[in-house]
């Protein structure tokens, strides 16, 4: 909710109050009913208020890695550090066991390899639904369903471009089926990669060829009010134009770049932008991913890594939010949990992890 939403609910509940007093019609026990009443309501306002603040940042857990503790630990780690959101990539009946009563709240991703068979038959979405929401929903708080992660016509990923809005029509639809629909909302994961142009952000525009594919989408999370998720990483900008992206820029410690101050709401702003231009004005973005590795690769270090997410955490936390978007906390997952050693790709795929597979944190980093 917005600050400026507080203050109407702040002021609608001075008004009431003024005339509880003023109206002298009004017997004690009327009076007193009133009182009781809004001060329950001033009570629910400031509870909610820290919830969503407190809740703003969530960890993505990957389990890419032969060494990585059991679920059940996992679990405890999140609570320890005050944790209060998770995303995981696949449905894993140990990890959703865990979570019961744990109250934290969790993104649960299709996988692109299920997008087929889930956008060609509804009762595969049924199914999927039934075992791997409905069958935990009484005790684990989902939160998104993201189905497909990161699907580009431009790269491998595009043998899946024409399942993922099926899909997500299926497992919506599924959802509803299961009186699940106002609690759980269905996106998908998107990325930087999908956008043409980044700068200036006002500016941000999708690629064409992509066009055809995210617009559909995009309306149908509009019509839904649901978010789109998107990846976001300063690292991979600044290392794939190190010349152009100065490191202090990439690590909220630069000097302002005309109304930016750092990258990060940069690339955010960029995407509202693209969003808007196919039809999501007033959509929401939740940044499904960010970090910053601590080895593999130029620039990746501890000091790099301990600077970004403690800097990361602070932003989107408060209540600055970005230019195009401002006065409002950003809702994001850093990736991730844990070092994963079975992780494909570069070298620095492998070192995002906030802690060690051991359990120790690489970084000093404050999450509530």
């Amino acid at each position: 909710m917005s600050s400026l939403n507080w203050r109407n609910l702040f002021r609608q509940t001075s008004q009431l109050q003024f005339k509880a007093q003023d109206n002298y019609t009004l017997n004690v026990r009327k009076k007193t009913k009133v009182k009781k009443q809004e001060h329950v309501k001033l009570i629910w306002i400031r509870i909610n208020r820290r919830e969503i603040y407190a809740q703003s940042v969530g960890v993505c857990y990957g389990q890419n890695g032969n060494n990585l503790p059991s679920a059940q630990d996992v679990v405890q780690l999140y609570k320890s550090n005050g944790i209060g959101r998770m995303r995981i990539y696949a449905p894993d009946g140990a990890t959703l066991n865990a979570l019961k009563g744990s109250n934290i709240e969790l993104i649960l991703d299709v996988p692109n390899a299920n997008l087929q068979s889930l956008s060609a038959d509804y009762s595969a979405a049924v199914q999927w639904v039934q075992n791997n929401v409905v069958a935990y929903s009484s005790d684990v708080k989902f939160r998104y369903i993201s189905v497909g992660n990161e699907v580009d016509p431009n790269t491998d990923t595009a043998q899946y471009v024409n399942y993922v809005l099926p899909a997500m029509q299926n497992v919506y639809k599924a959802l509803g089926a299961a009186n699940l629909q106002g609690q759980i909302k269905v996106s998908t994961a998107a990325y930087m990669g999908l956008i043409g142009v980044s700068y200036p952000p006002a500016n941000g525009a999708f690629k064409d060829n992509v066009k055809s594919f995210i617009q559909p989408i995009i309306s149908f999370l509009v019509q839904n009010n649901a978010p789109l998720l998107a990846n976001i990483y300063p690292y991979f900008a600044r290392s794939d134009n190190p010349s152009s992206v100065p490191l202090d820029y990439a690590l909220f410690t630069g000097q302002p770049n005309g109304a930016y101050t750092n990258l990060f709401d940069a690339m955010l702003d960029a995407f509202y932008s693209a969003v808007e231009s196919e039809g999501g004005s007033n959509m929401e973005i939740v940044v499904s991913e960010s970090g910053w590795p601590s080895a593999g690769g130029a620039d990746a270090s501890v000091a790099n890594a301990q600077t970004y997410y403690s800097n990361l955490i602070k932003h989107v936390k408060g209540t600055t939010g970005t230019p195009k978007k401002p006065g409002k906390a950003i809702e994001t997952y850093l990736f991730a949990m844990f070092d994963e050693n079975q992780k494909s790709g570069a070298e620095t795929e492998k070192h995002f992890g906030l802690f060690s597979p051991d359990k120790q944190p690489k970084y000093q980093l404050t999450f509530n």
